[in-house]
């Protein structure tokens, strides 16, 4: 239970950090919201180390490097997916991707569930996809260059959390400081070689900032989820990040929930009952 619970919030946290960087991505370009995000995140990640404890070996520094590399891959990929669309249904595909990759890692690693767990699983990987999907899914065909960065950045993201789950269980939050370190160094040097095409606009530095405070935070309840639970279940219930986003811009922006979200909604709430009991 407390591995679902710290996966929920990890979850949550994701789909306010993606709320708010979009929010940030739309008065500036996304590299300068990245510029001011990447050292907030690092710096809660410092601040908690005196909280955690780090160790510094070689597998923690190791794996949460790996991890750091995935998810400058994953920025880069999204980036790119975004820039063709259509979103609507490119989305649901790089969240099935980031889902499914982790569970089936898990599941190979030897993890096992019960019964309400083996229906609790495939339902929450539908709500993945349902929550994700934005209004007229479906509606227009991807290219085969489309599909296959959104399968590359699902993918880089799954990769990211299987990395960051095969760090030592005693390094505390090392490898989560590594990983910033390496991701936030490569997306800043993008940012320094693409200067020319990010535009005059200043970034929103507050909601920037929170943005990488809550992807950090997200991060952390991530990995403490995975060193108490199964990384079959804590990956996909972390999957489901985008209910928050989308309710966060229901509340907030007003934004029109579509019928497919709402239930997407309560197959997720049904899904995370089920594996609750597991």
């Amino acid at each position: 239970m407390l591995a679902l619970l710290l996966a929920l919030g990890s979850s949550f946290a994701y789909g306010c950090a993606d709320f708010l960087g979009g929010l940030g991505a739309r008065k500036a370009h996304v590299l300068r919201t990245v510029m001011i995000a990447a050292p907030a995140g690092l710096t809660v990640e410092l601040l908690l180390w005196p909280l955690l404890g780090a160790s510094y070996d070689a597998g923690a520094v190791g794996w949460g490097a790996a991890s750091g590399v995935a998810s400058a891959a994953a920025f880069a990929l999204l980036y790119r997916t975004l820039a063709i669309g259509p979103m609507n249904v490119l989305s649901p595909v790089t969240a099935m991707v980031s889902a499914a990759l982790p569970v089936a890692a898990g599941l190979l690693q030897g993890e096992r569930l019960g019964a309400a767990g083996l229906v609790g699983l495939p339902l929450a990987l539908v709500a993945v996809v349902l929550v994700s999907a934005g209004h007229g899914a479906g509606s227009v065909r991807p290219s085969r260059t489309a599909l296959l960065l959104a399968s590359g950045a699902g993918g880089a993201i799954a990769l990211q959390l299987i990395l960051l789950h095969q760090a030592p269980s005693d390094s505390g939050v090392a490898p989560l400081i590594a990983g910033r370190a390496v991701s936030s160094a490569l997306t800043l040097t993008a940012a320094v070689l693409l200067r020319r095409r990010l535009g005059p606009e200043r970034p929103a530095y507050a909601v920037s900032g929170a943005a990488g405070v809550l992807d950090s935070l997200a991060n952390l309840l991530f990995l403490l989820a995975a060193r108490s639970g199964d990384l079959a279940v804590v990956a996909v219930i972390t999957a489901l990040y985008p209910a928050g986003t989308v309710l966060l811009a229901r509340g907030v922006l007003a934004e029109r929930v579509h019928r497919g979200q709402i239930v997407g909604l309560g197959t997720a709430a049904v899904a995370v009952g089920l594996l609750a009991v597991t």
